[in-house]
């Protein structure tokens, strides 16, 4: 005779050898699919694997601050009434340099200053190998 004795979470079950012989009738429910970065209710899965780890770091309450303010936007252009909230994260994240790193590598201010001196000039050339031909 089989029978089911329940310790706490677990649930221990005893067969016999002719229970054993049958084929089982368990279903297992079905996987639910991981969230993504919206969770069915609308809010933020600051969870998501996607963000990085960015909500949970040292930064972590000016990124969600920022986020937030991002998503739930509805000024034209979208997010433009988060300037406060970006500055703050931005501020926030240079001061752990080492954890958020600066992509800038040497060099690339000027670079900056130039490509904003060259935007507003029509004439200049532009030319998209310039990069490739000055390091050959």
């Amino acid at each position: 005779m089989s029978y089911c004795k329940e310790e706490g979470k677990d649930k221990i079950v005893f067969l016999t050898p002719e229970d054993l012989q049958k084929p089982s009738t368990i279903t297992f429910p079905a996987e639910d699919e991981p969230p993504g970065l919206m969770l069915p209710n609308g809010e933020i899965n600051w969870e998501c694997p996607c963000l990085g780890g960015m909500a949970t770091g040292p930064c972590g309450v000016e990124f969600r601050e920022a986020f937030s303010c991002f998503h739930y936007s509805t000024t034209e252009p979208k997010g433009s009434d988060c300037f406060d909230s970006f500055k703050a994260m931005q501020d926030c994240m240079a001061n752990y340099p080492t954890l958020y790193g600066n992509d800038e590598k040497p060099g690339e201010e000027g670079d900056e200053e130039e490509a904003k001196k060259n935007e507003g000039d029509e004439s200049a050339p532009k030319d998209s190998n310039s990069e490739v031909k000055s390091k050959t």
